[in-house]
């Protein structure tokens, strides 16, 4: 099976380095752009580029990369951090936030605090999830170039009951919440991200998704803005570089879906609609 690294490998054999990436698209020195649907595993959703690298580098310019507190970081409970506002945004509620370095280190600290109430969040989700309800939601930031942080946001009144619940067994509250650290630069790009993705909810619509249907359907099955293959296992490696021979970059892992390429037009499709995978 074709994984994220060989993917790499197979654009580059075929089209040369990446020399630059903006929205939907990446452009190779072989001068051929090529539509991303792959995305960085859903990371790259919102596209790349945007304001949060300016946000980026207006926090490196300050200067303030060490490993101590900022109004963007965790500020000691002493009050709401800048993410944890923009979580309380995202998910209509009050919110814990904690930061892993996994999708599995993340669900195994939520399974310490609620087990019984986790949830995956997934932005445009087709299925109908009253997230207020959940409490505890693990999500990865709409952010390339992140793939190693995973954030729990945890109900505020759920932790606190679990904090108060564990007093009495002396267990600290650092144990219920080991957690990554992350620099003022980087938790200011997340924290932009979330509020991008909340502008991003609200602009993009179901429409933006089925226009591609009668080309995209006959390879996937779409829910929402995500595809899931219809192709074989044992073929999907073949489909996967035929679609690059078409200046398409779709998921290099079958139970990962791809995504619409929000920005495209049909036009990015012609190639495989005049040469179709045989299925």
């Amino acid at each position: 099976m074709i994984d994220s690294l060989n993917l790499a490998s197979e654009i580059f054999s075929r089209y040369g380095a990446v020399k630059r990436a903006r929205k939907c698209f990446l452009y190779t020195e072989k001068g051929v752009r090529l539509t991303d649907m792959y995305q960085e595993g859903g990371r790259a959703i919102l596209g790349w580029g945007g304001s949060v690298f300016t946000v980026l580098k207006d926090v490196l310019e300050r200067g303030i990369t060490g490993s101590y507190y900022t109004s963007f970081s965790s500020p000691c409970g002493r009050e709401r951090s800048q993410l944890e506002r923009a979580v309380a945004e995202l998910f209509g509620d009050e919110r814990r936030v904690f930061i892993f370095s996994s999708e599995a280190e993340a669900i195994e600290h939520a399974s310490t605090i609620s087990p019984e109430s986790i949830s995956f969040y997934r932005p445009w989700n087709p299925a109908q999830v009253e997230w207020q309800n959940v409490a505890c939601i693990v999500f990865a930031p709409p952010l390339p170039w992140t793939n190693d942080i995973f954030i729990l946001a945890v109900k505020n009144d759920i932790f606190q009951s679990v904090l108060e619940k564990n007093k009495k067994y002396d267990i600290p509250e650092s144990a219920l919440t080991d957690q990554r650290f992350l620099s003022s630069p980087l938790c200011a790009a997340v924290t932009r991200s979330i509020y991008d993705l909340i502008k991003a909810i609200q602009e993009r619509e179901a429409k933006d998704w089925f226009i591609y249907d009668q080309i995209i359907t006959k390879y996937w099955e779409r829910k929402g803005p995500y595809l899931f293959p219809k192709i074989s296992p044992k073929e999907y490696p073949d489909f996967v570089r035929h679609c690059l021979d078409c200046h398409l970059v779709i998921s290099p892992v079958m139970h990962i879906p791809s995504v619409v390429p929000f920005g495209a037009d049909k036009g990015n499709f012609t190639l495989l609609k005049n040469n179709p995978f045989k299925v």
